[in-house]
């Protein structure tokens, strides 16, 4: 019993490395179908392991801009919490 649960962790490990990106779904199911092969596994794995892109902001910000220190966010005058991370001002 023991060695089909391995079995299972060990077919579905990309899956679950890459449960919390975007595409999980995707990966699930690229997993499921094509993990039997040893190819399809391992361009799962790599797909799960791959960084996401991260968005560019651009701000175009006037004379009183202000950059939260925790996470490095524009912040605009007057502001008391950080859009970005919740954090006090």
């Amino acid at each position: 019993m023991a060695f089909i649960f391995l079995v299972c962790v060990m077919y579905f490990l990309p899956s679950i490395i890459g449960r919390h990106k975007r595409s999980a779904g995707a990966i699930f199911v690229f997993n499921a179908l094509l993990g039997w092969t040893v190819i399809g596994w391992i361009i799962a794995l790599g797909w799960a392991c791959a960084a996401e892109p991260q968005p560019i902001h651009v701000f175009a910000g006037g004379p009183a801009m202000f950059f939260c220190s925790r996470c490095g966010r524009p912040l605009y005058a007057g502001a008391s919490f950080c859009s970005g991370c919740g954090g006090r001002v």
